[in-house]
């Protein structure tokens, strides 16, 4: 199976900039932003505030692959 690394534009903490991730990963996040009533953006912010990563793309997948590890994604938002 052969992924695409995609690159897009979002907004981070008001700033606009470009991250490259493979088509899951984008899939991903959309997904936890919309259960999340967030956008792709608002999410990122959170998480960046909260950590300060050095390496954006990595620290998208690390946030992606942790929130599935820990279950979130199992619980029902009313």
């Amino acid at each position: 199976m052969e992924t695409k690394i995609l690159k897009r534009s979002i907004t981070v903490n008001g700033r606009k900039t470009s991250v490259s991730l493979e088509d899951e990963f984008w899939d991903a996040l959309n997904e936890i932003a919309a259960r999340r009533r967030q956008s792709v953006g608002e999410l990122v912010s959170l998480f960046v505030r909260q950590n300060r990563p050095a390496n954006l793309s990595s620290a998208i997948r690390i946030f992606v692959v942790e929130h599935f590890r820990s279950g979130e994604n199992r619980r029902v938002d009313a």
